[in-house]
């Protein structure tokens, strides 16, 4: 069998054919493997009960590919985090990096020192690993237990929340929170066996002892008031903003959403990508910046994101794929939804995002990304009102992926990015200020 494109003569690759074998099986079992026409009238709908679909695809150079119901508004669900990591990349740089200031009030460190202070600086992916960092150069500054109280700025994060369903709505018991994570994350007698298999993670990539955890004693109670007039100790130097989005996408996690803080409310989204596309962006709508709950985008406009997003990324010298998973590069969301294709290894390569919702809408699945197939492609499918069918769902936009392999080709030899650092990978502490004990 003469490759699709190919000049006569050349047959397929291996992998071609044992690719056009499968679908050919799919074929005896009455699976659908076409792709709608241009001008004929299609149905999505599987012919064995999974969800109907709809869909938009262009080649890299703006060509329509194939189109069903492109311009019918859909609930993206987490695809509208790259929409998010777009806003974020275009308002605060590729390098970008969230400051946080820890320092104690007063002039002196130990017995001397009247309370301690964490300013917050927005930063989204502030972990445990983070805060023995902290932990680690306060020491070195001779700050290690201070008798008065601990003073928690209203931007202050450590750990997950899940985003809007699961984070505190009281402003007061969310910092509250905050610093009881972090005051446990300081205390090394506490952790847990995650905990302790962490720090030595971060002493073996550090070089330091991993016998001996730094550990920060505050004794006073903890303030969500101003504190009184401090000083500046360690500065916690966040990751570079890629790195930081490349985890929320990989991940899934709807935490992305404390970039609000920073980039503004999620309302925005649609004046944003007005500005970015260069057109009336319509249709648009944005509850959240993870995807949760109701928003809405057409397929053609988040093909449109996709090529936009591609077009900024190789501009400051940076691809897709670092900043969303790629199928059979590590876990990711992305491996974990479709495990049809990761296992067969036919869509290796493809760098996307997926969607997920449980029941908003009806419920949903979605996938948006890059096929390194033919001339390049970018697409968007999902399965709207996909409800308690989810599975089948994901399994008929494998099959539909499968289709758009079988109709340009097969993807080329998969080479992954570097793996998804830790939060602490690429994060700096600047200082430490030495103070003196009394």
């Amino acid at each position: 069998m003469k490759s699709r494109g190919a000049p006569d003569g050349v047959l397929d690759s291996p992998r071609q054919g044992r690719q056009r074998a499968r679908f050919a099986r799919l074929a005896a079992l009455g699976i659908g493997i076409v792709l709608s026409i241009p001008g004929c009238a299609t149905t999505a709908a599987a012919t064995d009960g999974k969800p109907p679909l709809i869909w938009h695809v262009e080649s890299n150079d703006g060509k329509v590919v194939d189109s069903h119901e492109s311009d019918a508004p859909v609930n993206p669900a987490s695809v509208v985090k790259l929409a998010t990591s777009f806003r974020a990349l275009d308002t605060l740089g590729v390098d970008h990096r969230f400051m946080t200031t820890f320092g104690v009030v007063g002039d002196g460190a130990g017995k001397a020192a009247q309370g301690f202070v964490v300013d917050g600086g927005a930063d989204p992916d502030f972990h445990f690993e983070n805060a023995v960092l902290v932990a680690h150069a306060l020491e070195e500054a001779g700050v290690d237990r201070v008798r008065g109280d601990l003073y928690i700025g209203d931007t202050f994060w450590i750990g997950w929340e899940r985003g809007t369903v699961g984070r505190e709505t009281d402003p007061v018991k969310r910092r509250t929170d905050m610093a009881r994570r972090l005051l446990q994350a300081w205390a090394p007698a506490s952790w847990s066996e995650d905990q302790r298999s962490s720090w030595s993670e971060v002493a073996a990539r550090r070089g330091w002892d991993g016998s001996k955890p730094p550990s920060i004693a505050i004794e006073g109670r903890i303030r969500t008031d101003a504190p009184p007039r401090w000083s500046p100790v360690v500065v916690h130097r966040s990751e570079p903003l890629l790195v930081a989005l490349r985890r929320f996408n990989v991940f899934s996690n709807n935490d992305i959403e404390r970039l609000d803080a920073t980039i503004g409310a999620p309302s925005g989204l649609s004046a944003f990508l007005e500005r970015r596309l260069g057109k009336d962006a319509g249709m648009t709508s944005f509850a959240t910046s993870s995807g949760l709950n109701r928003n809405r985008m057409t397929p053609r406009l988040v093909v449109q994101l996709l090529r936009e997003l591609r077009a900024w990324l190789v501009a400051h010298g940076r691809s897709p794929a670092e900043l969303m998973p790629v199928l059979g590069c590590g876990q990711s969301t992305l491996s974990e939804l479709f495990p049809r294709l990761r296992a067969s290894g036919e869509a290796d390569g493809l760098a996307g995002k997926t969607g997920t919702l449980n029941l908003q809408d009806g419920g949903v699945s979605a996938l948006a990304g890059f096929l390194p197939v033919g001339p390049g492609v970018m697409f968007f499918v999902a399965a709207p009102g996909a409800g308690a069918a989810l599975p089948r769902a994901r399994a008929a936009e494998e099959d539909w992926v499968r289709r758009v392999l079988l109709k340009l080709g097969s993807v080329p030899p998969l080479v992954c990015p570097a793996a998804v650092p830790t939060s602490d990978g690429f994060a700096e502490i600047a200082g430490p200020t030495r103070l003196s004990k009394n």
